[in-house]
């Protein structure tokens, strides 16, 4: 995020999209309520789905899932043309302005309702909305990002931004929520395939050099290495023939579930780092039993890049150790050199000596204040809570041209159904964990899809009925829940469910340069079962 949480309830407008937050943000959920309840803060949800927020907001769009190009644009038209851009912003700090302005000059109101379904009012008002606001927040998720155009998604959301002078000040931004607890901290700890800890690119060979002389070794590589899902992709081909997975369950989580199995199978070598014996460490050679947060020590960084302490509660059960000590037991016993940290505090002080977002970052300091959010450069700096006050990273923030393109697999006379997938309130991720609580379990204790009561009717399809969902890739069968929760002609899936795996249908088709699949659209067929 480049601002934090407690900064949404200075906005005087948000604008949600692509992130149902009440249920997979609760917190960060309410803190946009009570700025939306208490301080009258506009709100805008822009989702396919009746999700909670879209009741709660002062404007709901309701777009075809993969159009949001089109309608970023189409707001930044209406912004330009009725002079609520900010050109002082954009003169002093932004280049590529001119460009984009012609680009979004084809993004009328009735070009994007063609292709995004949402009526030209309907953006109108939420353009005028967002562009009178003095400030205003976007706070989006991986409803946008999860595309084959999910960069442009994001780049269009920047632009927005931009034009409006909506960065560098409290209660605005560019505010991505993780999907995941500690996303965040992983990526700022180099868990990326083109940079080391702080996002110091591989390709550098100054970085490269200086992490050679900390770790005393030669030859670090400098090529960007395989995505997850490229990964994947090598392993069936029999180009990796081994792989480590710590705290992950492909199985359920990647695109194309049948196809992740086989290339897991093909492995000479499969290790999986778990807290649970998941449907990924079933398919493993070897399992390390890792501690919960609960049973072990270490730091958390949060999506508005707030480092926080994470303290053990109780000894590690049974054979289980920390993560990070079975990664240094790992690398002594194959003959690495300089994993004898006594401690995670030791490891933050080398984190903190070689990364120079984290360099004030000290287990004393979390201790002392509680948290602290990076960039935190040395000892006497309190952290940042918004970025790029005055100065963007780069100098001048940089726009993109952006255009609208259709998903990678669009429904057919074969598949007449558009499947979107995401997550539910009871569950996390892949149910690792949550499914083994009785109380979540008996909240939402089976997979089902959504489905318009409309497209049942046509189907003969009655809530609560079995159902089979088939894509090109595979099919589930799982409950039907009608509801006008989806607009005709849109399905939509949980993953949480081993036993209705959504991702056996999704489509692994890749954004071409975050190498993200495209989780939130593919072509189905719906039959009752």
């Amino acid at each position: 995020m480049t601002n934090s949480v407690l900064d949404l309830e200075e906005a005087d407008c948000i604008l949600i999209t692509g992130s149902n937050t009440t249920e997979q943000h609760p917190i960060i959920g309410t803190r946009i309520l009570r700025a939306h309840e208490e301080r009258g803060a506009k709100l805008i949800v822009a989702d396919p789905r009746r999700i909670q927020m879209a009741i709660h907001a002062d404007l709901w769009l309701r777009q075809r899932p993969g159009s949001d190009v089109a309608w970023l644009n189409g707001m930044m038209n209406i912004i330009i043309n009725e002079s609520l851009a900010d050109e002082e912003f954009i003169a002093n700090r932004t280049e590529g302005f001119e460009e984009v302005k012609e680009a979004v000059a084809r993004y009328t109101p009735d070009v994007v309702e063609r292709i995004s379904g949402i009526p030209q009012e309907e953006l109108r008002q939420a353009a005028l909305m967002y562009g009178q606001a003095e400030r205003a927040a976007i706070v989006y998720a991986m409803g946008i990002t999860q595309h084959t155009s999910g960069v442009d998604h994001v780049k269009a959301c920047a632009n927005l931004a931009m034009i409006t002078g909506n960065l560098g000040r409290a209660g605005t931004g560019v505010n991505p929520l993780r999907g995941q607890n500690n996303v965040q901290g992983a990526c700022d700890m180099g868990a990326l395939v083109n940079v080391y800890p702080g996002y110091q690119v591989v390709t550098n060979p100054e970085f490269t050099q200086k992490f050679e002389e900390a770790w005393g070794v030669t030859g670090c590589s400098d090529k960007v290495g395989l995505t997850v899902t490229e990964m994947i992709d090598a392993a069936e081909r029999g180009e990796v023939k081994a792989m480590y997975i710590m705290g992950e369950n492909p199985v359920l989580s990647d695109p194309d579930s049948n196809h992740v199995i086989e290339a897991l199978q093909a492995l000479d070598l499969l290790v999986v780092q778990d807290i649970f014996l998941t449907e990924t460490a079933e398919l493993a050679d070897v399992v390390l039993p890792g501690c919960s947060y609960a049973e072990k020590d270490g730091t958390f960084t949060g999506t508005d890049r707030r480092v926080q302490l994470v303290r053990q509660a109780v000894p590690p059960i049974g054979d289980s150790k920390a993560d990070w000590v079975i990664i240094c037991e790992l690398a002594q016993r194959m003959g690495a050199r300089g994993f004898d940290y006594a401690s995670p505090a030791q490891i933050m002080e080398e984190i903190a000596s070689l990364t120079p977002i984290y360099a004030g970052v000290s287990y004393q300091r979390l201790e002392e204040q509680g948290f602290l959010q990076w960039p935190c450069r040395t000892a006497e700096d309190v952290g940042t809570p918004y970025l790029h006050e005055g100065q963007f990273t780069r100098g001048l923030g940089k726009m993109h041209v952006v255009e609208y393109q259709d998903p990678a697999e669009m429904p057919d006379d074969e598949y007449p159904f558009m499947l979107t997938t995401g997550r539910n309130m009871f569950h996390f991720h892949t149910g690792s964990m949550t499914r083994r609580s009785a109380k979540l379990e008996q909240e939402s204790p089976e997979g089902y899809v959504e489905v318009n009561p409309e497209d049942a009717a046509e189907l003969g399809v009655s809530d609560g009925e079995q159902v089979k969902l088939l894509s090109r890739r595979g099919e589930i069968q799982a409950k039907a829940w009608v509801t006008d929760r989806v607009p005709r002609g849109l399905v939509f899936a949980p993953f949480h469910y081993a036993e209705a795996a959504a991702n056996v249908l999704t489509n692994p088709a890749l954004d071409p340069q975050a190498k993200i699949p495209e989780y939130k659209v593919c072509a189905v067929r719906l039959e009752a079962a």
